[in-house]
């Protein structure tokens, strides 16, 4: 009955028991981690995410020649929306819909044109002819207040010959400017394919432009895509409080120095308050560039009014662009004056006037961003 073979057994069971216990927890854990398939999923679907993006900012690095051109046509395709829309309510097709807002952009682009190009060309050669005796007066003024030429460090001030040196040189300082007459065909012919390209690129962004929104949806995780179609709308929402501010802007300007010249008896003001407001449309350098031909229309009927034109274009830019375009601005994009006016410079270092038309843009939709993602983050609002 003695017998110590149990004992033995019981030893040789307990060494077999020992090492099978920590190795289902270890193997439970790491399971867990490398083989859950919907963390494996959400990851792989966060990386395909981030390697498109990454292959869209390469190709347009590759078309940053033409970027212009598919930045111009998502604008147009954009503002046309609502009017596409409109159009598809009265049981037009899409396709038509299109059609009939290109054909009255066209038709708008050619009436300015019309309306801008002659100003343009009989202003600037009747102040060619005018150039010398406006130079011959003003030499005559600066004589008889100084009773002799003016010299500055030696040199006598003479607009008398400058003028006229001016005006003989004026046509071979154009050509040296322009070029040959293929250069101005290549350039005219480069212009040409932009501005196609252009209403191709419109035309095909307000074609596909729900399927365009289908597709970015599909890079987004199915767990985001409530968040994804919130931040859309947000921005959406932004793009055409942005559009409509800039045209609240240029239109002020337009009238206003409309008025300007009408009140200064200036010819054809409701032209050049139409080249103003639609320079206006180029954040803070337009307004300035629109009044160059206000400028040359006044210097052509008389200087002082040249100079009284100058000084109501100053006045009025300034104080829209100092006092009312921020506030515009920021209330239409909700964000602070400063940051906008940073947004413009960092805009413009970046990509001149194209960086500054999407500065603004850029800097709401990472606003738009921070918003939506802090709340979620943190637990609080931003």
């Amino acid at each position: 009955m003695r017998n110590v073979r149990p004992t033995s057994h019981s030893r040789e069971s307990t060494p077999e028991s020992e090492p099978e216990a920590p190795t289902p927890l270890s193997g439970v854990g790491g399971s867990a981690w490398s083989l859950d398939p919907q963390r494996r999923r959400r990851y792989l679907q966060i990386a395909f995410g981030f390697a498109a993006l990454i292959v869209a900012i390469a190709v347009l690095y590759l078309l940053r020649d033409f970027i212009g051109a598919f930045v111009l046509g998502a604008a147009i395709a954009f503002l046309i929306q609502p009017g596409i829309v409109r159009l598809e309510h009265f049981g037009l097709p899409r396709m038509a819909a299109i059609g009939v807002m290109f054909v009255v952009i066209i038709l708008v682009l050619a009436g300015l044109v019309l309306l801008v190009v002659p100003l343009g060309i009989s202003e600037v050669s009747q102040l060619q002819v005018q150039a010398p005796g406006l130079a011959a007066a003003a030499q005559d003024r600066i004589n008889s207040l100084q009773g002799s030429p003016i010299e500055i460090f030696g040199f006598k001030v003479d607009l008398r010959g400058t003028a006229e040196t001016i005006n003989a040189h004026l046509r071979e300082y154009l050509l040296g400017q322009f070029g040959n007459a293929v250069s101005i065909g290549l350039t005219a012919l480069t212009t040409l394919l932009q501005l196609i390209l252009t209403f191709i690129v419109a035309f095909l962004l307000a074609l596909d432009a729900a399927s365009i929104k289908r597709v970015l949806r599909r890079f987004v995780p199915n767990d985001y895509r409530t968040d994804f179609d919130q931040i859309w709308r947000r921005i959406r929402k932004m793009l055409y409080a942005y559009v409509r501010g800039q045209l609240i802007i240029a239109g002020l300007i337009g009238i206003l120095c409309g008025i300007a010249c009408a009140v200064l008896g200036l010819a054809d003001p409701v032209a050049l308050g139409l080249i103003a407001g639609i320079t206006a449309l180029v954040p803070y350098i337009g307004p300035f560039v629109g009044a160059v031909p206000a400028i040359l229309v006044g210097l052509a009927a008389a200087p002082i009014k040249a100079l009284l034109i100058a000084i109501a274009y100053f006045v009025i830019s300034n104080v829209i662009l100092n006092f009312v375009y921020p506030k515009v601005m920021g209330d239409a994009v909700r964000l602070p004056p400063i940051l906008v006016i940073v947004a413009f410079i960092a805009g413009f270092s970046w990509a001149g006037i194209l960086g500054m038309f999407v500065a603004v843009p850029l800097a709401a939709t990472l606003r738009i961003l921070f918003d939506h993602i802090y709340p979620r983050l943190y637990g609080k609002p931003a």
